[in-house]
């Protein structure tokens, strides 16, 4: 390697330890779970996404495993030249009919899925108007637009107001977008979602809601937020994952037919991808029949049920969703917390800058249908133990 370039990532890598945000991967010896294997050691993870417990269900490896003997594994191209599958078509059928849309589009990730629709729908001359704690393929998605960018403080709806009422004095003629996810990832907190609504009809706006971490926890058989709030019919673009509660991978845009015919055709992300292995789009689809089966129903409940028992032994006011965050405030002192989680056999990484602000690092406490009682009085008890008493211990709603 060039010395020149060896010198400055070992500059740069130097003083990302400094400032404790150096990121390490480290390898699960084993399926996703409630106990997993790590280095050797079992540990209660309360780290992961998977809020219904299907990442490791037997019937999304079934499903995965009768698709690959029906059609092989690698889809062997991009979705336009000659990788779409009937296992794809099925899957975007079965989102649509659960999200209660005319079509829906599927994408390899989130994060694909962002930076392909924003930029398809925005350009030079337009406005997206983003909550100041959207994810980062979100605003990843509005930069790469060029669209004229405005940030509004977290779930502040006079700012988006005031933003929208700038947009279309400044901007007449310009597609204006809102975005916004419902439940926020590192907060766990919810947006306002049916005043967003209103607001943006007021002013002629569109609106892009991302329901990555509500989609199977929250509304009617799980269908998000939007649902449960009576406005999904109201949203012009509709986003969520196939990886989180679903336990599956991918993501995708639900909304109309015209919507998904332009995404095929000026998505990039979309349009230059390889697609999906099918094995993958049956075992999404197969979390799907899950999801809307008594059987989600049951998950759900006892979700619930574990978010109210967490929130009663943390001391903290009642979740909204299946994300805790115990607030710490420094980067090394969170990072020394969980370590020491660790230590007694909890699996709860710090999230620090820049995922959050500076000076909010925060252990992410993430719960599951598959916890049990048990799993979290041990967890309460532990943090009792090691947390400072006088830290803030979760961030104003």
């Amino acid at each position: 390697m060039d010395r020149a370039l060896e010198g400055f990532l070992s500059e740069k890598l130097e003083e990302i330890s400094r400032r404790s945000l150096r990121r390490h991967l480290q390898a699960l010896e084993g399926p996703q779970g409630i106990q997993v294997r790590r280095d050797g050691r079992e540990l209660l993870n309360f780290s992961s996404n998977d809020y219904l417990g299907l990442a490791n269900h037997p019937a999304l490896r079934d499903a995965a495993m009768a698709e690959w003997e029906r059609g092989g594994f690698g889809s062997g191209a991009s979705r336009l030249v000659c990788g779409t599958l009937s296992a794809h078509e099925e899957l975007e059928a079965a989102i649509a009919d659960f999200k209660r849309t005319p079509a829906a589009l599927s994408f390899s990730s989130g994060y694909a899925a962002a930076l392909g629709t924003i930029p398809a729908l925005c350009g030079a001359g337009d406005v997206v108007i983003l909550d100041k704690l959207s994810h980062a393929c979100l605003v990843d998605g509005a930069r790469l637009s060029g669209a004229t960018i405005r940030v509004f403080h977290h779930n502040d709806l006079g700012k988006l107001e005031s933003h929208l009422r700038w947009a279309r004095e400044k901007h007449p003629r310009a597609r204006v977008l809102v975005v916004a996810e419902s439940v926020y990832s590192m907060d766990g907190d919810l947006a306002p979602v049916a005043e967003m609504v209103t607001l943006k009809e007021r002013f002629g706006a569109w609106l892009l809601l991302d329901e990555a971490h509500a989609v199977g926890v929250l509304g009617e058989e799980g269908r998000g937020l939007a649902d449960r709030e009576g406005v999904s019919d109201r949203i012009e673009i509709q986003m969520g994952t196939l990886g989180k509660a679903l336990g599956a991978h991918g993501a995708y845009i639900a909304g109309s037919e015209a919507l998904r015919e332009f995404l095929i055709n000026s998505a990039r992300s979309f349009i230059f991808s390889t697609a999906q292995p099918a094995p993958v789009a049956a075992a999404a689809r197969e979390a799907l029949k899950i999801c809307r089966s008594s059987e989600g129903d049951a998950l759900r409940a006892s979700l619930r049920q574990n978010l109210a028992s967490a929130s009663e032994q943390l001391g903290l006011e009642e979740a909204s969703s299946a994300i805790i965050p115990w607030i710490i405030g420094g980067e090394s002192e969170a990072m020394d917390v969980s370590a020491q989680l660790l230590d007694a056999g909890f699996l709860v990484p710090a999230i620090r800058y820049p995922t959050v602000a500076k000076g909010s690092a925060r252990l992410r406490v993430a719960l599951t249908a598959k916890h049990s009682p048990e799993n979290i009085q041990t967890l309460a008890a532990e943090l009792a133990k090691i947390s400072p008493t006088d830290t803030p211990r979760l961030q104003t709603r």
